[in-house]
């Protein structure tokens, strides 16, 4: 039998560095001063115990983050055999009394994991779960192979829109997207949420890349290639269209706000501007073309309308499925400040974010082919102007949809500009702070981008 009180007064000074190393607490490179416990309940009492707690971790900064913490404690004498290789996991070895206690993520615990599962569905019957390890601000379990447990490592107080959004648009009949099956919550917290798992599903990411390599292989031009990704890439602009117009029914729709959109993408580029300078890169951004494009978007007089977004759509948040493609994670950009991940904005925003994931597919996929024949890097670009063409044409040429943009085209290539040049550097943020390596994907688009412009 474990002590579940000399185990929550042993865990504290343990805490921090568990928190720091994981994937979901985007706390890899910022210092942790102290954790403590909000709440906890003794799920599964004995040996062994599972332990449910939401934690307060101060930051070194002055910050302070809560996260959700699933807890289990084994006796036991060396690692179980399910927590070889994930040390990540292990939170501590406590090795008095004789055998001592292990205490590490319960998600990987296979007995441990159905009792997590029976908190959100507690009449949910399974068998076999696995971990699917993702760098996002949540943990999944899959069981059995039909259920799909998304676990919210980061609590914040009122209703997730990974929740909320896909629960409402099903309701309205929106088809592209996976309702919950149930959900856990806890003092006006989304906890988790169970979802069906759709086996032999592939992410948009994937195909897009599969599609660039047999480009690259074949050097065929991309509309003879046999992977060519356009006809999916026109079929999701008409999904992200059909998205835009559920969404502006459900939440409804407000004349856009130009100005208030351009004032935040200073702000945001100010902020890249700086993480540059301190990088050594600033020479590289070129901040005064930039802001010259967002001056000319708060100039716009009519910029459509603004609307509840998905607010971090790429490829790699949808997937392909015998039944069509499905539309995912509406939790918004894990980076982007809180005020701005769950606010409304412009519908071209979502199409940028869309239309920049296409050109990072041709970019890593080329660069991943590793021959410099500039043949290749005509045929990568060939395949992005494709695709992208396509992805527009699906989404303008959707029946209603030009009720929520600007009214004429030069405006509405304007708006889009000004998103892709937001997201571009939102990307060189990230690849700053992350894979330096990469920064020149975002640049080369910005530089693209710009010269667009100039010819327009």
């Amino acid at each position: 039998m474990i002590d579940p009180t000399e185990l929550l007064a042993a865990l504290p000074e343990h805490l921090p560095a568990h928190v720091a190393r994981q994937r979901w607490s985007g706390a890899h490179d910022r210092a942790i001063d102290a954790v403590e416990l909000r709440w906890h309940e003794v799920v599964r009492p004995g040996d062994p115990l599972l332990l449910w707690a939401v934690v307060r971790a101060r930051f070194a900064d002055g910050e302070e983050q809560d996260y959700q913490l699933f807890l289990g404690a084994r006796s036991a004498e060396a690692l179980p055999d399910f927590l070889n290789g994930k040390e990540r996991e292990t939170v501590a070895f406590f090795n008095e009394p004789a055998p001592g206690v292990i205490v590490y993520d319960a998600l990987v615990d296979p007995e441990l994991a159905i009792d997590v599962l029976h908190l959100t569905a507690p009449d949910a019957e399974a068998v076999v779960r696995r971990p699917i390890v993702l760098e996002h601000s949540n943990s999944s379990v899959v069981f059995d192979e039909t259920t799909i447990l998304k676990i919210f490592r980061k609590v914040e107080a009122g209703p997730n829109p990974d929740v909320e959004v896909p629960r409402v648009l099903a309701e309205h009949g929106y088809e592209h997207v996976l309702p919950s099956l149930a959900e856990l919550r806890r003092d006006d917290a989304d906890l988790a949420v169970l979802r069906e798992f759709l086996v032999g599903s592939t992410e948009g990411w994937e195909l897009a890349r599969a599609s660039v390599r047999d480009l690259l292989a074949s050097r065929l031009q991309p509309e003879e290639s046999g992977a060519d990704f356009a006809p999916d890439a026109e079929r999701l602009g008409a999904i992200l269209a059909g998205l835009h117009l559920v969404m502006a029914e459900a939440w409804g729709a407000a004349p856009g706000e130009g100005a208030k959109w351009a004032e935040q993408m200073r702000a945001n580029l100010d902020h890249a501007a700086s993480a540059a300078t301190e990088a050594g890169a600033a020479d590289r951004l070129p901040v005064e073309a930039i802001g010259a494009q967002l001056v000319r978007l708060a100039a716009l007089d009519d910029v459509g309308q603004q609307i509840r977004i998905h607010g971090d759509l790429h490829l790699a948040q949808v997937i392909k499925t015998d039944a069509g493609w499905k539309v995912l994670d509406f939790e918004g950009e894990p980076a982007r400040r809180r005020d701005e991940r769950f606010t409304t904005s412009s519908p071209l925003r979502d199409v940028a974010g869309m239309l920049r994931s296409l050109h990072y597919v041709a970019a890593v996929g080329r660069a991943d082919w590793g021959d410099d024949d500039p043949s290749l890097v005509e045929l990568a670009d060939a395949w992005e102007q494709r695709n992208r063409d396509a992805l527009l044409a699906g989404y303008f040429g959707t029946v209603g949809v030009d009720a929520l943009l600007p009214p004429d085209q030069a405006a509405q290539e304007a708006v889009l500009a000004a998103f892709e040049l937001d997201k571009a550097v939102y990307e060189v943020l990230y690849e700053l702070g992350h894979r330096p390596d990469h920064l020149d994907i975002p640049l080369a688009g910005i530089t693209r981008l710009l010269g667009a412009e100039a010819g327009a």
